[in-house]
């Protein structure tokens, strides 16, 4: 195969799914990850592709613009490991959460499995086969049901009239976009109607974005700042969103991506 036809195929596989792992290009194109890596900065010195640690994800923009979790899932993957490990640590045996949703908090359900006598709610199948697979017969799972989102949300009228009857400790909620102007916001407006739900069902809310999705402003907003009783970024996180958030009196917990190891989930998100 030559090059431009490979580059074609990989730009193909990234278009269709959002994201390609180089680990994945090598085995599917039979070709060295040198390659590989080569025709990635191809494509992103074409603008086509956007690359990512240990791959590449589509390019994509406007407030409607909605990664699938696949794309997702190759962004960020060191603050995400470290913001889910400070965020475990609010989370206390006994206690009810709630989980959206979403790649960071898929990776705080990992954290979660050791903590003895949680209930946990989310609308993320992800996050509830974390549990599932864990096997824990102290662990209740409710799944609320409905349309699934690109970033594999169960959101809608069924997902909405379920959370509606729950009370829960606290939501771990997990945002597209956060600013001063939009709060904190995503690309679904039936994804941010169950989210809102959520949060009027918890006592706490407990915010997980990293540092990137500071300016990002998707279509429909969730939340303001200001309604978030902690948010957990990461030390990138610019000093224009530390003092907005000191502003709104909003709790903020940098974690630091330096200690989080760099845990790769490659294998679990490749099989969903």
């Amino acid at each position: 195969m030559l090059a431009q036809q490979r580059q074609q195929a990989i730009l193909r596989r990234v278009r269709r799914h959002g994201a390609a792992r180089v680990a994945e290009l090598v085995r599917d194109l039979g070709v060295s990850d040198m390659t590989i890596r080569r025709d990635l900065e191809v494509l992103a010195e074409r603008g086509l592709v956007e690359k990512v640690h240990g791959g590449a994800t589509a390019v994509g923009s406007g407030s409607t613009e909605e990664p699938g979790f696949a794309a997702k899932s190759v962004r960020q993957q060191a603050e995400k490991e470290a913001i889910a490990r400070r965020a475990a640590e609010l989370v206390g045996p006994g206690t009810a959460v709630a989980l959206s949703a979403g790649t960071t908090t898929w990776t705080l359900a990992h954290h979660l499995v050791d903590v003895p006598e949680l209930t946990v709610i989310t609308n993320s199948p992800r996050v509830a086969d974390v549990f599932h697979h864990a096997g824990r017969p102290d662990q209740t799972i409710v799944l609320t049901g409905g349309v699934r989102t690109p970033s594999d949300a169960l959101v809608g009228p069924v997902a909405v009239g379920a959370v509606r009857t729950l009370n829960v400790d606290t939501l771990m909620l997990g945002v597209h976009g956060m600013s001063a102007r939009a709060g904190f916001s995503t690309p679904n407006l039936l994804e941010a109607e169950t989210d809102r739900e959520l949060i009027a069902a918890a006592q706490r809310l407990v915010v997980l974005a990293d540092h990137t999705k500071w300016g990002t402003v998707g279509f429909s907003t969730i939340a303001r700042l200001e309604e978030a009783d902690v948010l957990i970024s990461d030390t990138g996180l610019p000093e224009e969103a530390r003092e907005a958030l000191a502003e709104r009196d909003c709790s903020l917990i940098l974690a630091d991506p330096a200690e989080s190891g760099g845990t790769e989930r490659e294998s679990e998100v490749a099989g969903g």
